[in-house]
């Protein structure tokens, strides 16, 4: 199985997901601020970065877990699908790839830190909201993680797209 978390910039949520998948950050607490920033990737990435594939690594079942930007364009995540399913028919490749959407766990103060740190480099304003914006949502995206390997487990095909919407919310009892 393949694992690509997405979002618009693919450095803050996808990161984190990236990371609490790879079980490199804790799950039964907040994240301190200085785990937050030694996320691999965490505010790392660059505009040009966007599109890009970003190998994370290897999970405790063999899964290579991924990240990307889409960016603006409302191309990319259909490009892709499309390039996948390609792929997948074409080399008759036995992997399921699973597409997982982060963005709907951004808070506002991720939003505004992002473009204050990446685009317009004030990091002494926008670094620390995107702090404060990650402890909000830890919790969320370490059950987004849990949900994503849940349902990829439980689906059959090929490819499997999460917009993940409709995630429910975190509550202890769904943490398994």
């Amino acid at each position: 199985m393949i694992y690509i978390y997405n979002d618009f910039g693919g450095t803050h949520t996808t990161s984190l997901a990236a990371a609490y998948h790879l079980k490199k950050l804790p799950t039964n607490r907040k994240l301190t601020k200085e785990e937050i920033l030694n996320v691999d990737y965490f505010n790392k990435l660059q505009t040009s970065d966007m599109g890009k594939l970003i190998f994370h690594g290897i999970d405790e079942h063999g899964d290579s877990v991924y990240t990307v930007g889409r960016g603006a364009s409302k191309v990319v995540a259909p490009a892709l699908t499309n390039l996948t399913l390609l792929l997948l028919e074409r080399y008759k490749i036995n992997e399921t790839i699973v597409y997982s959407n982060t963005s709907p766990t951004v808070p506002l103060a991720m939003t505004i830190g992002g473009l204050l740190s990446r685009r317009l480099k004030l990091h002494f304003i926008g670094v620390p909201l995107l702090v404060l914006g990650a402890k909000q949502i830890c919790e969320k995206i370490s059950y987004l993680v849990i949900h994503t390997k849940k349902t990829a487990k439980s689906q059959t095909g090929s490819l499997l797209i999460m917009e993940n919407k409709n995630v429910p919310k975190y509550s202890v009892g769904n943490r398994t």
